[in-house]
């Protein structure tokens, strides 16, 4: 904090303060104290500590585990962050962090338990923080998981102003046995996928410089979609996949789990995969989202790049035995989740193959993108 030596004379004739050098303590404090409900709101078996600690305290007995694995993941939001800025979209981009982070868990079988959010900024001011950590609660709530903590730092000079970054950790548990490693997953096995909301919160980069230079009215309503702003359909929050997965994979119904990030369909599912298994993805077998189909034509994308870009509409890929299917597919439809049958588990070299028709993801003729690994 400030050092202990105190200058005769600061800007104002006096000692020099923290107010002084851009740090508002009793900003800090107000925060603080607008956001402690909403962590409260988020509050389940096992937390029990107040925000304003220098930690959180987590019970996993009381969670309800005997014999608990840890686990731990964090990430942030990207440059959708920037999106939110400039176009004062800070309500939803909470969601974003929380699911990257959830949805990262639950694909290992673990329950997520707590989150703890680190919210950095040049200069705490009109009420951003406390909206953006509003959806971090939502997003809290929606994946059953306790905000027991984070941080807030205000640090002139290091960010230009109005410019914030996020970043989140949570940790889950799953008893031991049952996590998801990927090594019940073998060859016979069908692959289900759960629709994205949108481009969730991988590929930012790119849609900003086509936004850039194509020069999108934002504000105006989407061309592939006249109800909605182009913004709303960009900055739409990631989907949590944790309430409709969980009663399943503590049920066994699932061999495996590949969260749709960074990479796409092409690159995420190889890392649920043992040796001599190789998951073949149709994308004939869904629709290509309008947006999707936008961002393809906007950018004269091949299909090739867009399976390894973006989530393509799907967001998480579920490994399942061909005989529990049905059975699964029913309990996914009943908790809200459109699910669709994408492709399969063949015996091979350890990776995965999308291919698609003529006019699929707008492909001039049939083609396919390999990745091994």
């Amino acid at each position: 904090m400030t050092s202990g030596k105190t200058p005769s004379s600061g800007p104002k004739g006096s000692g020099y303060t923290y107010a002084d050098a851009g740090v508002s303590i009793a900003a800090g404090n107000a925060l603080v104290k607008a956001i402690a409900p909403l962590a409260k709101a988020t509050a389940r078996p096992g937390a029990t500590s107040e925000l304003g600690g220098f930690g959180g305290f987590f019970d996993p007995k009381a969670a309800g585990y005997k014999d608990p694995l840890l686990v731990a993941a964090n990430d942030g939001v990207g440059t959708k962050l920037k999106l939110a800025i400039e176009h004062d979209r800070h309500d939803s981009v909470g969601i974003d962090l929380v699911a990257m982070c959830v949805n990262d868990l639950i694909v290992q079988g673990a329950e997520p338990l707590f989150f703890l959010d680190y919210f950095a900024t040049g200069k705490l001011e009109n009420g951003v923080a406390e909206r953006v950590i509003a959806g971090i609660a939502t997003g809290c709530k929606m994946a059953g998981c306790a905000l027991i903590g984070g941080e807030t730092a205000e640090m002139p000079g290091m960010y230009a102003p109005g410019d914030y970054d996020l970043a989140g950790f949570c940790v889950g548990a799953v008893e031991r046995g049952e996590q998801l490693t990927g090594e019940k997953v073998a060859p016979g096995d069908i692959l289900l996928g759960l629709a994205s909301s949108g481009v969730h919160s991988n590929g930012y980069s790119l849609v900003r410089r086509l936004a850039a230079d194509k020069g999108w009215k934002l504000n105006r309503p989407a061309l592939f979609d006249q109800d909605q702003l182009l913004i709303d359909a960009l900055i739409e929050p990631t989907r949590i996949y944790v309430a409709s997965l969980l009663p399943l994979i503590r049920a066994g119904l699932i061999n495996g789990l590949a969260h749709i990030t960074g990479g796409g369909l092409l690159e995420n599912i190889p890392r649920i995969l043992p040796d001599g298994a190789h998951a073949v993805v149709d994308a004939d077998r869904w629709p290509q989202p309008r947006l999707m189909a936008f961002l393809q034509a906007q950018g004269q994308i091949e299909p090739e790049e867009m399976a390894r870009t973006f989530n393509c509409g799907v967001g998480m890929v579920l490994a399942v035995a061909a005989d529990k299917v049905a059975d699964v597919t029913a309990q996914l439809v009943a908790a809200g989740e459109f699910v669709v049958r994408v492709g399969r588990i063949d015996a091979g070299e350890k990776g995965c193959t999308v291919r698609g028709s003529v006019e699929t993801w707008s492909a001039k003729g049939d083609w396919s993108a390999v990745h091994l690994g």
